[in-house]
């Protein structure tokens, strides 16, 4: 059974779609806009048959317009850090230097606030701030007995 081009293209980008609306993962509307995409050359492929190089070329350069456009639709905050929120040590955090802690389900790099306070693992911790993809943390008892954090 040999398919047109046309049957393709659509059968592409209605997988594609099916994908975006039924896969519980947030795809941040890649596949579909990649869906759209392969259904408009869906419609190239049915008024100019034969230059498959053309439709790939068209459907390459539509999706990464589609992609860069969708970007606009994920939320600004979902990399903000909350503040004094609180994670799980890992590994131990030596003075001075950095360890591991689970923050929202994830493992972070991570080093103490104040650098002549170790942690040691299985410890709660409050994340203070984040510097590049390390977070800074204090542990919780510290910021008990001090009353917050400053």
């Amino acid at each position: 059974m040999v398919f047109e081009p046309v049957t393709i293209w659509l059968l592409i980008g209605m997988g594609l779609l099916v994908v975006e609306f039924m896969v519980p993962v947030p795809s941040f509307m890649v596949a579909e806009a990649l869906g759209f995409c392969a259904i408009a050359v869906s419609l190239l492929a049915w008024f100019v048959p034969g230059l498959v190089w053309l439709q790939v070329l068209t459907w390459v350069i539509l999706s990464a317009g589609g992609i860069w456009y969708s970007r606009r639709f994920i939320p600004k905050d979902s990399a903000a850090l909350k503040d004094a929120t609180e994670a799980v040590t890992l590994t131990e955090i030596a003075p001075g230097q950095c360890g591991r802690v689970e923050y929202e389900g994830v493992s972070w790099q991570a080093r103490c606030e104040d650098v002549q306070t170790a942690i040691p693992p299985n410890h709660n911790v409050i994340v203070v701030r984040r510097q590049g993809n390390t977070l800074i943390v204090v542990p919780e008892q510290w910021v008990l007995e001090r009353g917050g954090v400053e």
